[in-house]
């Protein structure tokens, strides 16, 4: 295993994430985690029956352990059990699809499956040979008709195909954890049992169906394999994301010419080329060259960036225009884009609480299984023939008996599906075999994963980073969104919002003078004079002997001239009241405001603000319309709060000012009294109002506060992302209810009919073959409704028809 992070400064060791093989339905699932919490040192277990990981938080007593030593108990724990788990590497990202596919032993079930639908087809090929008995035997087909025939195939059917899921099914039962396989196995061997009593002891009177086990392997076998192909779909978005990093870059050496490398092998400083057309293969920075970058893939960002020497970027970006150079930073599982993917996963592996009292329900669902096809068996062969005698005289769902057998003994023969009832003891056999394999853990277990694992892959892709199944279920039920001012609904930083120069000179002049003299001082305002001067392309002036005065502002001289920038009773101690009556004005728009003077005459005025990021408003018309009730906490003053409120349409009931962290703490605590509350701030100084909330939200900081503080991060200053992840968030629960409604009522209703309910009344009698391809599409049900969650859940560049 790669290695893994020290403990943090809250104690608390970076959470393992294990692959487990073996895993087939809930009872799995349930077995899994409760082996996985008796283990000493850990603290808290989520196990996925979609991707097939457990997320394991260890005590940070273990910290002293190597990653080894701490992984090992658990995978002896579960091998104990049957089930073989590995710690996913760390030091990669995840997989190419078909590494993945490899993983998952793919080839093994389309050969196990290859062969058992051969065996079906033998078998099936007999069967017809019953219907047109006198061809056959004239062409030699009493062979493949034959009752000791048929015994062989289905001997090589559970010896082949059949045999993991025997041995599972065994291991489970012994460990007192039965689970699906558990019931396949024992419906298998019941029919095989019971029909090679029949074969073996005529006088038994038992009846011989051996083509059932044979049938009943292959569908469950179809079964799995279409569920296997559909769960792959639902990692697709993870696998994208993946993608984006390419396998190899191109390294600068010296002087000569570019070298192709693995990615793998690049390490921090180390230079790289980067050609038009190039995805960005580490972090690092713009050492030469201009170009447009697009980060769509990463952020949702429709619109390219523009970027020179001394920008930064993100593995997974794709360059436009130019050629440039590239300073390694972070390489590897390092990357903004591994670490991304990381989050992702264990997102993926978090469950929803939805989720985890479906998994309670179903882990216990094996054992009422056992016990309704216990009673089954008995009521059928003790009482039910009895009291509806006609069962046994009609074969309802059945049809070709016949009374041959191995060498022509009357055995019970075959019927064309495998349903020969023809005693109490046969029918009771085959309605508890039906019912073993009808019901289906497996669909309870992924109603939920399935569309928690598409809805996180898509967030991803949107640039939308949620926790886990627990986030996207509060984002589901959120009641009010509270919003920080200062970084989140406006830019977080002062820009030149107004510049009043007085007659007989012009803007740029002033804006140069100011700039000029805040380029040798570490105002706070000094940023955003500089960044307008270059964006209006004006030249700096040198400036010598320059002081800053505490609370006044910054003088020095530009030329032989004496320039001050700074408070206007300051810079000219006799203003006109024009100019106080201007001030006054720009001040009560919520600016910052610096007067300019020059030899003592005043030049004029200089504002600054913090910007209205421009999608704000649209995202207040959003939220409204979903129903939220909206709240602002600044603790900046009352008059720009106030003209923030009303810009945004905000009223002013809805806006609080002047607050300090613990009155932001007791306001979302009293908007949880009406519903939950999520908190949307700039993830920095925000860290106790994000943990407070229901859910915490940070916009624009990627994965560093996504390790902290905030459930959701939305990626790339994307306001709308916040609106778009709640919808996400509200299909997402909208697909897990109509799948658990799926899984619970198929239970509900197929196995009252595979325990014989419909027998007396309506002749309607499940037989195990078509039980088990009805359990097998009750799987693929859940896993194909959660595809569904991808339609109209796309990117913002993409439904921008960028």
């Amino acid at each position: 295993m790669g290695p893994e992070a020290p403990p943090d400064a809250t104690g608390v060791l970076e959470p393992l994430l294990l692959d487990i093989d073996g895993m087939k339905c809930a009872g799995c699932v349930r077995a899994v985690e409760q082996r996985l919490r008796d283990q000493p040192g850990v603290r808290q277990v989520s196990v996925n029956l979609l991707t097939r990981t457990a997320w394991v938080e260890l005590d940070p007593a273990l910290a002293a352990a190597s990653p080894a030593q701490r992984s090992q108990p658990l995978e002896q724990a579960l091998a104990a059990m049957g089930y073989t788990a590995r710690p996913r590497e760390a030091s990669a990202l995840p997989s190419s699809r078909r590494s993945r596919l490899q993983q998952r032993s793919w080839w093994q079930l389309w050969r196990q499956l290859v062969v058992a639908l051969l065996l079906v087809a033998v078998s099936a090929l007999g069967h017809f040979g019953l219907v047109a008995d006198p061809l056959w035997q004239g062409a030699g087909g009493w062979v493949i008709s034959a009752e000791w025939f048929h015994a062989l195939v289905a001997t090589a059917a559970l010896l082949g195909p059949g045999r993991p899921i025997l041995l599972g099914g065994a291991r489970a039962a012994l460990a007192g954890v039965p689970s699906m396989d558990t019931l396949v196995g024992l419906g298998v061997a019941s029919a095989y049992g019971a029909s090679l009593v029949g074969l073996l002891w005529p006088a038994s009177g038992w009846p011989c169906f051996f083509n059932e086990p044979v049938m009943l392997l292959g569908f469950v076998l179809l079964g799995r394999f279409l569920e296997e192909r559909a769960r792959y779909r639902t990692g697709r978005a993870l696998e994208q994301l993946a993608d984006l990093q390419p396998d190899t870059a191109l390294l600068l050496v010296d002087a000569g010419p570019p070298r192709p490398v693995r990615v793998g092998g690049v390490r921090p400083r180390d230079r790289l080329q980067l050609l038009p057309g190039d995805r960005v293969p580490v972090d690092g920075i713009v050492q030469a060259g201009e170009s447009a970058v697009d980060l769509s893939a990463l952020t949702g960002e429709p619109l390219p960036q523009q970027v020179g020497p001394g920008t930064e970027l993100a593995a997974g970006g794709l360059n436009l225009s130019a050629p440039l150079v590239l300073e390694v930073q972070r390489s590897g599982a390092d990357s903004a884009l591994a670490r991304i993917i990381r989050l992702v996963e264990q997102a993926q592996t978090r469950k929803a609480p939805i989720q985890a009292l479906t998994d309670r329900v179903a882990g216990r669902f094996t054992l009422v299984v056992l016990a309704l096809a216990l009673a089954t068996f008995f009521f059928w062969w003790l009482w039910g023939t009895a009291l509806w005698p006609q069962v046994l005289d009609g074969h309802p769902a059945g049809a070709g008996h016949g009374g041959h057998g191995a060498g022509g003994h009357g055995v019970g023969g075959h019927g064309v599906l495998g349903v020969s009832a023809d005693t109490p003891f046969s029918l009771a056999l085959q309605l508890a075999i039906a019912v073993l394999v009808v019901a289906c853990p497996c669909a309870l277990g992924l109603a939920t994963p399935t569309v928690m694992t598409v809805s996180s892959g898509l967030a991803a892709r949107s640039g939308l980073l949620f926790r886990g199944g627990d986030a996207i279920e509060m984002a589901a039920r959120l009641h009010t969104v509270l919003f920080d001012k200062t970084g989140t609904l406006t830019v977080g930083r002062p820009m030149v919002s107004a510049v009043e120069p007085v007659e007989g000179i012009t803007a740029d002049q002033l804006l140069q003078l100011a700039a000029s003299l805040e380029a040798t001082t570490r105002h706070p305002l000094a940023h955003a004079l500089l960044q307008e001067a270059s964006a209006r392309q004006l030249d700096l002036l040198p400036a010598s002997q320059c002081r800053t005065l505490s609370g006044d502002g910054v003088l020095g001289l530009l030329g032989d001239a004496e320039v001050r920038v700074g408070r206007l009773d300051w810079v000219s101690p006799d203003p006109s009241p024009a100019w106080l009556e201007r001030q006054r004005t720009l001040e009560a728009a919520g600016a910052s405001v610096m007067a300019v003077s020059r030899s003592g005459r005043l030049e004029g005025l200089v504002a600054a603000a913090d910007a209205l990021r421009p999608e704000a408003a649209g995202l207040i018309a959003e939220l409204r319309q979903l129903g939220m009730q909206l709240g602002l906490l600044s603790g900046d003053r009352r008059q720009p709060v106030l003209l923030l409120g009303a810009a945004l349409g905000l009223h002013p009931g809805e806006l609080a000012w002047q607050l300090r962290p613990e009155q932001k703490l007791e306001r979302i605590v009293a908007a949880h009294a009406r519903g939950p509350v999520a908190m949307v701030g700039d993830g920095i100084n925000d860290a106790p109002a994000l943990a407070a909330a229901d859910l915490g939200i940070a916009v624009g900081t990627g994965t560093q506060i996504a390790q902290d503080s905030a459930s959701l991060v939305v990626m790339g200053d994307r306001l709308e992302g916040i609106a778009q992840a709640l919808r996400l968030a509200r299909r997402t629960m909208t697909k897990v209810r109509q799948n658990l409604a799926w899984a619970f009522g198929y239970n509900l209703i197929v196995l009252p009919i595979a325990a014989g309910a419909l027998l007396p009344g309506f002749g309607v009698l499940l037989d195990p073959p078509l039980a088990a391809l009805l359990m097998a599409l009750s799987s693929i049900t859940v896993v194909l409704n959660a595809l569904l969650l991808q339609d109209g859940a796309l990117p913002v560049h993409e439904r921008r028809g960028a």
